[in-house]
């Protein structure tokens, strides 16, 4: 027998089960009217938990992912850096065909966040939630991108050894970026923005570093060509590193975001 009909609408014995409690209630004297009753489900709550339960686990299984991504940029900031640092060619090509495992993690991550976004259609907490995870995964999506750019630079820059200088500027770089990331890290793996309420200061110390370090490469006075374009490929891997350190910190102020509801940018150095 086919559901009744008022004035040839559908009533609410059409509705499906895995609807939601309140379009059940909300038609209550209609209900009446046809002599249907509310499922026990219904009376009990237990659909919309149902729902929100749906979502916290596939949230949690996002959640987790960022921060293996994490992990994975982690180790695109070690190997890209042992690369350069070491002149191993084949670090290079490791460091590549790591970034690869990164960023099919990180389209796995977008493409099931945009699931979520359109199968649950979140709202207050739960949006800013999904938003973050898929900034976040963008900022280290890019960090991989930008150590692998470290590592090719070790091809460029052969057979001429690194002055023990810059080595050791660039050395400083690595660290700073880890540190950096490392934080960032952790505050979102812990859902606590205090966690990198330092970044913006240690922000300050890679550009200082940063600025180190093209002063150390303007002091070499290149004078051929050869000499230029290494000039070149050291300048453009500091913006790297400094580049790793900028995403660490938009890391950290997205996690805020998640947790408090505000966006707050931290200024530029020097503004």
């Amino acid at each position: 027998m086919s559901a009744p009909k008022v004035n040839g609408r559908r009533t609410c014995g059409e509705l499906r089960l895995d609807g939601c409690a309140p379009a059940w209630r909300a038609c209550e004297a209609e209900r009446a009217s046809l002599g249907l009753r509310v499922p026990d489900q219904v009376e009990k709550g237990e659909f919309v938990p149902e729902v929100r339960r749906a979502f916290s686990e596939e949230f949690e299984r996002l959640h987790l992912d960022v921060v293996r991504l994490g992990a994975l940029a982690l180790e695109a900031v070690h190997r890209g850096s042992e690369a350069l640092i070491t002149f191993d060619l084949g670090a290079v090509d490791e460091a590549v065909t790591h970034d690869a495992e990164l960023d099919r993690l990180s389209d796995n991550i977008e493409e099931r966040a945009y699931v979520l976004l359109a199968t649950q259609a979140p709202v207050a907490t739960d949006l800013r939630e999904i938003v973050t995870v898929l900034r976040v995964n963008h900022e280290l999506e890019r960090i991989g991108d930008y150590m692998v750019n470290v590592a090719k630079a070790t091809r460029r820059l052969q057979p001429e050894p690194l002055h023990p200088r810059i080595l050791g500027i660039l050395d400083q770089m690595q660290g700073q970026a880890t540190m950096q990331l490392e934080l960032a890290l952790d505050a979102f793996s812990q859902r606590d923005p205090s966690q990198g309420s330092d970044l913006p200061e240690m922000d300050d110390v890679m550009d200082d570093l940063t600025r180190e370090l093209f002063s150390t490469i303007f002091a070499m006075n290149a004078d051929h060509d050869e000499a230029i374009q290494r000039a070149v490929q050291l300048a453009l891997v500091g913006r790297y590193y400094e580049r790793v350190a900028d995403h660490a910190v938009n890391v950290g102020e997205r996690v805020d975001y998640m947790v408090t509801g505000t966006f707050r940018e931290h200024p530029a150095a020097g503004s």
